[in-house]
């Protein structure tokens, strides 16, 4: 125990030390934090649906029908309609033949690294993706070669050096939308050279699902090469307002996945609630409204990031929902944190280990139901909170 409260002592003393808040209200865009109403600017629910009508109604009537709960993981007791009827909607979704639902983003990356490569396969992993990949990588077993991120000559050069020794599977995976710095993998340059070398590639779209792209598809439809993506994984817990993840594949991959993913097999299953929510969500995203929705979502990126861009600030170049402000160090990152918080502005420092030491940011992220004039009044606080604590 001594040894537990000396470490934490140490990540108290520089400036590392986590702890959780309560949030009341739901994900809508004012919620309550220690009984006062703040603007929630750092919540992953992008279109704002998470308390929506069709997602609540859909949730409870499936619960009503089917319980609160599964009972049983997958491959025993726990398959129900609900799941099975979400799968074969994911699949139509992203235009492959199947699809397979996971408790959670973490749980479908780690399960689907570790289900489908081994010690002679070669990972090409990007080296800003999502910790769950980094880990899915190590417990995979299989030789991970972590490329510079997003650059596709580096990777190029490093596949031709590796080529002549190759035995195995090769595979290349990124996250779609980087969730800390807001950016976009090269997915049409990267389709490239998983072509050339006879490789897979695998992109995490947790932040684009639902968000980018004409039809909310994600960044592959933004890049118009969805069709091309070997391995289309996807959270239901983020712009779709619910929760778990997906793999969606061919048919083959799948199945191979519910013989060897242990964080599939090994797991309950989500209740049927939720499911059914997510069924809800998908039809939304289909929706007039959904595209509406998107619209809304944009113009409010784009005010939000314009505006802090006239003020200086340094958004490490992101182009999405996601908008890092460049704080550097933990210690005015989190008093800003701080600061923001007691002028009614609900966002979060971003420090190592989740970055790199010197990139701590304060992470904004913006909704569709976010109100124009909050986000400008929210803008004019961040730009004096960096003012008053970056020097």
């Amino acid at each position: 125990m001594d040894n537990w409260r000396h470490e934490l002592n140490q990540l108290e003393r520089r400036g590392l030390l986590r702890s959780l808040r309560i949030v009341e209200g739901g994900q809508g865009p004012k919620v309550l934090v220690n009984g006062r109403e703040v603007l929630l600017l750092c919540s992953n629910n992008y279109l704002g649906i998470a308390g929506h009508p069709a997602l609540i109604e859909k949730m409870i009537a499936a619960t009503r029908g089917s319980g609160a709960g599964s009972g049983a993981s997958r491959l025993v007791s726990g398959t129900m309609p609900a799941h099975a009827a979400l799968e074969e909607r994911i699949a139509a979704f992203k235009k492959v033949p199947a699809a397979l639902l996971f408790n959670s983003g973490y749980a479908a990356n780690t399960g689907i690294l570790q289900g489908l490569f081994g010690p002679e396969d070669v990972i090409f992993s990007d080296e800003l993706n999502h910790a769950s990949i980094i880990d899915g990588c190590r417990l995979a077993r299989a030789r991970t070669i972590v490329y510079p991120h997003c650059d596709t000559v580096a990777l190029a050069e490093i596949m031709a050096r590796e080529k002549p020794n190759r035995k195995g599977r090769w595979l290349i995976v990124t996250d779609g939308v980087f969730s800390m710095d807001g950016d976009l993998a090269p997915l049409p340059e990267l389709c490239d050279l998983k072509e050339e070398h006879d490789a897979l590639l695998m992109v995490d779209d947790a932040h684009g699902t639902g968000v980018l792209g004409k039809n909310g598809r994600g960044t592959g439809e933004l890049f118009n090469c969805l069709e091309r993506i070997d391995l289309h994984m996807g959270t239901l817990g983020k712009a779709l307002g619910c929760a778990g993840a997906y793999l969606a594949a061919e048919r083959v991959v799948i199945d191979t996945l519910i013989n060897h993913s242990r964080s599939f097999i090994f797991s309950t299953s989500l209740p049927p609630g939720v499911p059914a929510a997510a069924m809800a969500a998908f039809d939304l995203v289909d929706s007039d409204e959904g595209r509406v929705l998107r619209e809304n979502l944009e113009r409010n990126r784009v005010q939000l990031s314009e505006s802090l861009i006239a003020g200086g600030m340094d958004l490490l170049g992101s182009t999405t929902q996601i908008i890092p402000v460049l704080t550097k160090d933990p210690e005015p990152t989190m008093k800003m944190t701080a600061r923001l918080l007691e002028e009614g502005v609900f966002l979060q420092g971003i420090r190592p280990p989740t970055v790199a030491p010197g990139l701590c940011r304060l992470r904004a992220t913006v909704m569709a139901s976010h109100d124009p004039i909050d986000l400008a009044r929210a803008c004019e606080k961040i730009l004096a909170a960096y003012g008053e604590f970056s020097g």
